[in-house]
């Protein structure tokens, strides 16, 4: 379809000729939930592995997961139940059948992931102790230190890949920035390269070879001012998939948790997340004369999906010209908040702000991707012998908008899922060792001292509200830099934020409608008539101009509103 104006990529990074080379039968990239538990399932199988990881193993979005994981573990409630509050969440967008594999599955990965040694919070008869976040109307997140459910998972993991670290066939590389994906003549994926900072012989670009390659690089956080997600997320993963040319999909539909603590303006970078458990557990949104505005929005008031709360928090910032509203915790008390959530109590105290005594000042702020690369029920990309998993990927479960504690689930699930298809296509022999091409040319890289000025031209352009003036002049801006900065990880990194930022304003000037984590001002309504759909985009292999595909389909609905 025609669009807002032509992007055009570059096939490889302008890097250094890799020095030296490595073999694997997999290569696994990323340390999260979605990498350490393909990696140790390709393992257990019997695959050589490659594990490679952008700095330390646990340095990822994983370790930062506050809330929980859902899954329908209650035998009061059940996957039904789960898969109906998901497609809502989603906005009509959602694939069912990933979501049904999703919720069916879930809670047997969620048990044996316990098994292996995640230690969840337990009730007084032994149980895994379930609460509700936005979204839910069961309770269904499991969690583990109260608020630190995503590090005690990252853990166990973490524990599981130390046990089998005398284990010839996994080997792991730190501090390793994967680069570009590599091709063999038939177009197949067969390798990365990546840039080690290190001694000896993996040190610098290298190219590591392998029948598969599996991508778990996590988000685009970094694209924004403000985010919940740690430095290491600059789209790595998604960026390379991207110039190779897999099938991107759904990067307009970025989520802004609505509860991110506000320290003022001109605050950059990571901030600090208040995790929708703490509604979950009777916090009230208030606004600047004390008023608990949820009430009356939705019948889930403070509770709703996190697009209906984030754009009732701005909505009603913009009416009293508020630079936030306020999270009022102080009903749960001192000795609840210390058991519950004593992550988030030490760091607001640590920041001067007590839960117990104080209103805490929240706006939203850059949180997940709902969209990436796009794939199948087995993690497969467009791409023959590459397969994503977690937020880099694109499963459809998301739709325009995650549930609450979808996401560390959905990487759990799908990693088993992909896990088990590379190996069976391996098994089969579909996966030939191949020598990787040289297949494209390489465009000039960003200076990391221009990432600020593009992550604000994106905020204007493409943050929790768009209009088609901002993310035009946005995407103008965001035009490819001439002269070109020296390789190096933050011209590498930059680079591949202006990339996806380049095809995210596109697919967000495209959309002219709002729709879950897409809000413009100057298209206030959801549009089933015209954008019930995917915006799906591919980089063409031969001129290097991106198309966007616009993919009809049915609206996704529970079986109560149909």
């Amino acid at each position: 379809m025609s669009g807002p104006g032509v992007v055009s990529l570059p096939r490889r990074l302008a890097a250094p000729a890799p020095g030296w080379s490595t073999t694997a039968e997999v290569i696994v990239v990323g340390s999260g939930i979605a990498g350490l538990t393909c990696a140790l399932r390709l393992r257990e199988q019997g695959r050589q592995v490659l594990l490679v990881t952008k700095t330390r193993l646990a340095a990822g979005s994983t370790a930062w997961a506050q809330g929980g994981i859902a899954a329908a573990l209650d035998e009061a409630d059940s996957p039904q139940d789960h898969l109906e509050d998901t497609l809502v969440a989603g906005v009509g967008l959602c694939d069912e059948d990933a979501v049904r594999t999703l919720v069916t599955e879930g809670p047997q990965r969620v048990r044996q992931l316990a098994a292996a040694g995640a230690n969840f919070d337990l009730d007084e008869a032994g149980h895994i102790l379930l609460t509700r976040e936005g979204g839910h109307h069961a309770d269904r997140i499991a969690h583990a230190g109260g608020d630190a459910t995503g590090a005690e998972i990252s853990r166990a993991l973490l524990a599981a890949l130390a046990a089998v670290a005398d284990d010839p066939g996994i080997e792991v590389i730190e501090d390793a920035l994967v680069l570009d994906l590599l091709t063999c003549a038939d177009g197949r994926v067969c390798g990365v390269t990546l840039h080690v900072i290190g001694e000896g012989e993996h040190d610098g670009v290298g190219s590591a070879h392998a029948r598969a390659v599996v991508l778990a690089t996590g988000g685009l956080g970094q694209i924004y001012t403000s985010t919940t997600n740690p430095p290491v997320a600059t789209g790595d993963g998604m960026a390379a998939a991207l110039r190779a040319g897999a099938v991107v999909t759904d990067l307009e539909f970025v989520q802004f948790h609505p509860t991110v603590l506000y320290l003022g303006e001109g605050s950059t970078g990571q901030q600090p997340l208040i995790s929708e458990a703490v509604r979950g557990e009777g916090a009230v949104l208030r606004d600047e004369r004390g008023e608990a505005f949820m009430q009356g929005v939705h019948p889930l008031a403070d509770l709703a999906p996190r697009d209906v709360v984030a754009r009732a928090i701005l909505d009603r910032m913009a009416a009293t010209g508020a630079e936030h509203v306020w999270l009022d915790a102080r009903a749960l008390g001192a000795d609840f908040l210390t058991r519950r959530f004593p992550t988030i109590l030490a760091r607001c105290r640590d920041l001067g702000i007590d839960p117990a005594t104080d209103l805490l000042p929240v706006a939203p702020a850059q949180h997940y991707a709902s969209g990436g690369v796009r794939v199948d029920l087995h993690g497969r990309s467009s791409l023959d012998g590459l397969w994503a998993v977690g937020e880099v990927s694109c499963t459809g479960v998301h739709g325009a908008n995650r549930l609450a504690s979808n996401s560390l689930l959905e990487g759990l699930v799908f990693a088993h899922r992909a896990a088990e298809d590379v190996h069976d296509r391996i098994a089969k022999g579909a996966l030939p060792q191949s020598r990787p091409v040289e297949d494209g040319p390489t465009g000039a890289l960003v200076d990391g001292e221009r990432r600020i000025e593009l992550q604000r031209l994106m905020t204007r352009g493409a943050g929790p509200v768009r209009s088609a003036g901002p993310a035009a002049e946005a995407l103008g801006s965001l035009a490819e830099p001439s002269g070109g900065a020296e390789p190096g990880p933050e011209a590498w990194e930059s680079t591949n934020l202006l990339h996806l930022g380049q095809v995210l304003l596109t697919g967000a000037l495209l959309r002219e409608e709002s729709r879950g984590g897409h809000v413009r001002s100057d298209h206030h309504e959801r549009d089933d008539t015209n954008w019930c759909a995917h915006l799906l985009q591919v980089r063409d292999p031969e001129d290097g101009e991106v198309a966007v595909i616009k993919l009809e389909v049915e609206p996704a609905v529970p079986e109560g509103e149909q």
